[in-house]
């Protein structure tokens, strides 16, 4: 698909690489540049030689949250034309949260308001250690409600209460330490080298098998271990071990030899 102005949608390989390029507005959200993060999102899921997502930005910044321009324009939308607009982010947060494939957030700079939900939503996050990060809503007399529920599963409700209520930054290094990213490194050299050891895993794994994990962790997270849950991984193991990519993992595993999805 063509035509993307804010966007990159780029093909290499098993990779699909999905860039901010809006360097100039530091990559900051507004209605044209979630459109084409959700289209580029669908683009790629659809795209059948893609096994692993990275999205990425271009400049400085990776996303500074809301585009100035936009939040002065919303601010003069009736409540219907406001829930139109926070629905279209909820759709590309929901959009990217529920690929199908692994995705990989590469951070390397500033990442502000709705630019924490879009690392959040990444199943795997690396930033550079001069990232930085802020949940800056409450500064504007604001709330970060859309992008709440990736946060949470991500860093918690105790975290949140703080970044959310204080709205202050915090490093690469405090982002490590209260699980929003799961590896820091020096610079943008490192930061590639480092997702192309991530990508270098995911590609060698079960690309069905994934995309099952992926959803079992969404049904089974907060749900007690009763019958019900438990039921749900019995019926889902049970499923894919009978499946064609089941069968052809253990096969090849017993014979020794590269499953197909690694034949060259």
């Amino acid at each position: 698909m063509s035509g993307y102005q804010s966007v990159l949608v780029e093909f290499d390989g098993p990779i699909g690489l999905l860039t901010l390029n809006k360097a100039a507005r530091h990559n900051a959200f507004d209605e044209d540049l979630i459109a084409e993060i959700t289209l580029g999102l669908l683009e790629l899921e659809e795209a059948a030689q893609v096994h692993v997502v990275v999205v990425s930005a271009v400049g400085e910044s990776f996303c500074a949250g809301g585009d100035l321009h936009w939040m002065q324009r919303a601010a003069q939308y009736s409540p219907d034309e406001n829930r139109r607009d926070a629905e279209q982010l909820s759709l590309m947060l929901a959009t990217l949260n529920e690929l199908s494939k692994p995705t990989i957030a590469r951070v390397q700079g500033p990442a502000y308001g709705g630019g924490v939900g879009l690392v959040a939503a990444c199943d795997i996050a690396v930033a550079t250690y001069d990232a930085t990060f802020a949940l800056s809503e409450v500064k504007l007399g604001l709330v970060p409600a859309v992008i709440s529920p990736y946060l949470l599963a991500a860093i918690g409700e105790r975290h949140c209460r703080r970044y959310m209520l204080t709205a202050e930054r915090f490093s690469a290094a405090e982002a490590y330490r209260i699980g929003l990213v799961h590896e820091l490194v020096p610079d943008e050299a490192q930061l590639d080298g480092v997702i192309g050891e991530l990508v270098d895993s995911l590609v060698a794994n079960g690309p069905r098998a994934q995309a099952e994990c992926k959803q079992l962790i969404r049904i089974v997270t907060g749900q007690p271990i009763d019958d019900e849950t438990r039921a749900e991984t019995v019926d889902r193991i049970a499923r894919v071990r009978a499946s064609t990519e089941g069968r052809e993992g253990l096969a090849a595993f017993l014979d020794k030899r590269r499953p197909n999805w690694l034949a060259d």
